[in-house]
């Protein structure tokens, strides 16, 4: 796993925190410095906090569970989108509707309706409705579809939530701390950071600060989920050639008798 550079950190403008009469005091052992009323944040922690999130991310990803990513602000989700989207990993971008997490039964009678009138056009008997029905249906869809079809594969609780802005997403952090789901999150001097539990010190504003932290992030989780399909094969091939010992044993056996 590549392990966080000091100096693209900085060029990515990771290190920008907020005005200092805009900081939150438990974010201060974070911070390096003040210059023009700004906070800095303290890159060298900031990349031993990276690399501990990235290693617990992997191991999450090679188990197998899920991690709920999220980010509504305008200027990450669709750079948490265009990162997560490969990894195959849940993601909200738009707006996060309450239980989400907590109720989560809800939101899969939710998904279970949008599936249900996906196998409908399928199987023909959308056509079979009127004019006004299907149009009705079609507005269902998309409405669903925008607000949970990131997250239609997503059967159970995740494993794990990653957000970006603890301020703005704090219902999503708040359900996860209810249900003991462990939270990870770029954390900005803003920010009270005391209901993380893997807290990255970064700058969430930027997008460049954001696609830094998040190609770090997607790496480790592409990284578990490959070790995860190494040992899957692996373990595969070893069972294919096992059953395949006795036949080969027992197709010997007659010419060693016979001669």
């Amino acid at each position: 796993m590549a392990r966080a550079n000091f100096e693209e950190l900085l060029e990515a403008g990771v290190h920008f925190g907020h005005l200092k009469r805009k900081w939150n005091p438990y974010m201060s052992p974070y911070i390096f410095t003040e210059k023009k009323g700004i906070h800095i944040i303290d890159l060298n922690k900031t990349i031993v906090q990276l690399d501990q999130a990235c290693a617990a991310l992997k191991q999450i990803a090679k188990s197998g569970k899920k991690v709920l990513f999220v980010a509504t602000k305008k200027q990450a989700k669709e750079i948490l989108e265009e990162r997560v989207k490969p990894t195959k990993m849940p993601f909200i971008t738009e707006r996060w509707s309450g239980g989400m997490l907590t109720n989560f039964g809800t939101i899969r009678k939710a998904i279970r309706k949008m599936q249900s009138i996906d196998k409908m056009d399928e199987d023909g008997t959308m056509k079979t409705l009127s004019k006004r029905e299907r149009l009705q249906m079609s507005r269902t869809r998309a409405k669903l579809d925008k607000n949970y079809g990131s997250i239609a594969e997503m059967t159970r609780v995740p494993a794990a939530v990653f957000v970006i802005d603890v301020l703005k997403e704090h219902i999503a952090v708040a359900e996860a701390n209810k249900l003991g789901i462990p939270t990870f999150a770029m954390v900005d001097t803003n920010s009270d950071p005391r209901n993380i539990d893997f807290i990255i010190p970064s700058n969430d504003d930027a997008t460049k600060s954001i696609a830094k932290i998040l190609d770090k992030v997607c790496d480790a989780i592409n990284e578990g989920l490959a070790e995860r399909k190494n040992t899957k094969d692996k373990v595969k091939a070893d069972k294919e050639a096992k059953e395949a010992a006795p036949k080969e044993t027992k197709e010997a056996a007659p010419k060693e008798a016979k001669a």
